[in-house]
């Protein structure tokens, strides 16, 4: 039996210890919000954050996230009202969305540790793959977070 801690709560899960984190939280958790894209810790649709850092979980052993505070999407604001999801919701961001929710938690990580980032900084931190193409939106979206998150914070 392994303790984690997910989005706030201690949860006990019954797993082998290199079982990837990403499938405990789907599989075991029912936290369906990250994605599986690749397998291979790649494409980014499988990030989170584990102790605020963006972490791709595909291949991640679950043992790995003990003892660490693991944050998904579901977990990123109760309301869906963090300056990333605002900016995303505000600026159509997404097309088909199945990779949004990895590029959402890379941004708010991006967004924690720079708070105003520049064009070079998205583009060297933002890697996650986008299969429509929305990179362009994705950077405005993130801009825009940045503004709405100091405008909290004035």
């Amino acid at each position: 039996m392994l303790e984690l801690l997910v989005n706030g709560e201690k949860v006990s899960v019954d797993v082998d210890p290199s079982t990837p984190l990403l499938w405990v939280l789907r599989d075991h958790l029912d936290m369906t919000g990250t994605k599986y894209g690749c397998g291979i810790a790649q494409c980014g649709a499988c990030t989170i954050h584990l102790d605020g850092v963006a972490t791709r979980c595909c291949v991640l052993p679950v043992s790995a996230a003990q003892g660490k505070a693991i944050t998904t999407i579901e977990g990123l604001s109760a309301e869906g009202d963090h300056p990333v999801q605002q900016a995303w919701i505000e600026l159509d961001t997404p097309q088909c969305g199945y990779c949004q929710p990895g590029m959402i938690m890379a941004a708010a990580a991006l967004l924690n540790e720079t708070p105003q980032p520049t064009d070079d900084d998205i583009n060297q931190r933002i890697t996650n793959l986008c299969r429509c193409g929305t990179f362009v939106r994705v950077r405005a979206g993130i801009h825009r977070a940045a503004e709405l998150a100091s405008e909290v914070k004035a």
